[in-house]
C-alpha cells in the first residue's frame, strides 16, 4: 500500500500550531503509517514547540502583510521566494493532502498545491475568516470552520467541525474549590505585554489578599524577568511565573479563573475545558477578531470582556475581588460553558482529511479506465 503524505502549514503563534498538531495527531492515529510534514514560520518559539514534539518541521522565510505599513514592504519582498521554497517542498514530499491552519505561512503552500490539482483543506479558527483563507478559498476542496456562523463565507465548501485542540483539554475533571482563588493569567504563545503590565500593576492593590490568591502566570519570553520581580517584590511568593507553560491543560484544570487574551485556540480551550475567564482581547488583531471570538463567550455569561479602553489595574483588581467573593459565580459561568460544548474537532477534520485523499484516488483510478 503506497504511504499517505499529507503537509500541514500554518504557524507564527502557538494558536496557529498546536490545531496543526492536534490534527496531525489524530490523522496519525488513524493510519499510523502516514507520513506528516509541517511548514512553517522561522519564529523561535514554534522551532521550540516544534522540538518539543519531535516533529518533522520545515521553516519558511515568510511574515504577515496585512497592517503592516512599511514593514509590509519586506514582507512583500520575502513572498516569491515563499512560493519557490513551497514549490521546491510540495515536489520532493509530493502530498496527497495539503491542509492550511489558518495562518499568513500556509498561504503559499496551499495555493500552488490547489493549482498542482493537489487536494487542499484550509482550517478557519474565528468567526470572522482571516485574509489568507479569504484568499485561498475560491482555490481549496474544503474548509472546517469552528463556528456555525462562519460557513456562509466559504460559499458551500464550509464543514463545521470546531476547532482543533489537545485532546487532554476535553477530559478535564472539575475544579474542587477552596479557600483560596486560582487564577491562570497568559497572553498566547508569546505573551502579552499589555495584559502582564495590567495584571503586574493590580498586584499592589491586591496585597490584602494575596494570601488568598495563587497565580500562574505566562508572560513569554521578554516580559519573564521585569513580571517575576513584581511578584517578588509584591510578596507573591509562591506564585509560578515562566515564559511558556507546555502543559497548559494542567493549568487549566488547576484554575479557578481564566485571565486572558481571546484567541481563537484560547476560546476553543475555554469551551472544551469548561472554563469561566475574563478576556482582554488583543485591540490590533486583524478586523478585530479577538472582540469578536471573545463577545460570543460573553453573550452566554461564560466569560466577561474587558477591551484594552476600558482595562485598568484597579477594574481587574476589583473583578478578582469579586471572584474570591462569590465563587458561585464561576460554577454559574462554567455551566454556561456545556451550551457550547461540542464533539472533538480533530477528529471530524481527520475524517474529512481521508475523504478528500479517497476521494482523489478513485478519480485517479477512474481517469486510468477511460
Amino acid at each position: 500500500m503506497k504511504e499517505k503524505r499529507v503537509i500541514i502549514s500554518g504557524g507564527g503563534t502557538g494558536g496557529h500550531l498546536y490545531p496543526s498538531l492536534a490534527v496531525g495527531q489524530k490523522l496519525k492515529e488513524k493510519d499510523p503509517h502516514l507520513h506528516l510534514t509541517y511548514v512553517g514560520t522561522t519564529r523561535s518559539l514554534e522551532k521550540q514547540i516544534s522540538e518539543h514534539y519531535r516533529i518533522d518541521f520545515i521553516p519558511l522565510r515568510i511574515e504577515g502583510i496585512k497592517g503592516l505599513g512599511i514593514k509590509a514592504l519586506k514582507s512583500l519582498l520575502l513572498l516569491p521566494w515563499a512560493f519557490v521554497r513551497s514549490l521546491i517542498i510540495l515536489l520532493r514530499t509530493k502530498p496527497q493532502l495539503v491542509i492550511g491552519a489558518g495562518a499568513f505561512s500556509s498561504g503559499p503552500i496551499v495555493l500552488l498545491a490547489a493549482w498542482m490539482n493537489i487536494p487542499t483543506l484550509i482550517m478557519e479558527q474565528n468567526i470572522k475568516p482571516g485574509l489568507t483563507n479569504r484568499l485561498l478559498r475560491r482555490w481549496v476542496k474544503k474548509a472546517a470552520v469552528s463556528f456555525e456562523s462562519s460557513l456562509s463565507h466559504f460559499r458551500g465548501k464550509g464543514v463545521f467541525t470546531g476547532n482543533p485542540i489537545r485532546e487532554e483539554f476535553y477530559s478535564l475533571p472539575a475544579k474542587q474549590r477552596n479557600s483560596r482563588l486560582t487564577l491562570l493569567i497568559f497572553g498566547g504563545s508569546q505573551g502579552s505585554h499589555f495584559l502582564n503590565k495590567g495584571v503586574t500593576d493590580a498586584l499592589p492593590l491586591l496585597r490584602n489578599e494575596r494570601d488568598s490568591l495563587q497565580i500562574f502566570h505566562q508572560t513569554g519570553e521578554k516580559d519573564l524577568s521585569w513580571v517575576k520581580d513584581s511578584y517578588e517584590k509584591n510578596g507573591y511568593n509562591d506564585a509560578t511565573v515562566d515564559p511558556y507553560f507546555y502543559d497548559m491543560p494542567s493549568y487549566f484544570q488547576r484554575a479557578d479563573l481564566v485571565v486572558s487574551r481571546a484567541g481563537a485556540s484560547t476560546i476553543a480551550e475555554l469551551i472544551a475545558a469548561r472554563k469561566a475567564s475574563v478576556l482582554i482581547p488583543f485591540a490590533r488583531a486583524t478586523e478585530d477578531h479577538q472582540v469578536v471570538n471573545a463577545r460570543e463567550l460573553e453573550r452566554i455569561e461564560g466569560a466577561e470582556v474587558i477591551t484594552e479602553e476600558e482595562f485598568t489595574p484597579e477594574g481587574i483588581a476589583d473583578i478578582i475581588r469579586r471572584f474570591m467573593k462569590n465563587k458561585e459565580e464561576i460554577n454559574r459561568m462554567e455551566m454556561n460553558m456545556e451550551r457550547f460544548k461540542r464533539g472533538n474537532a480533530a477528529e471530524k477534520i481527520a475524517e474529512l482529511c481521508f475523504k478528500l485523499m479517497k476521494k482523489t484516488r478513485s478519480e485517479s483510478i477512474s481517469e486510468k479506465n477511460i
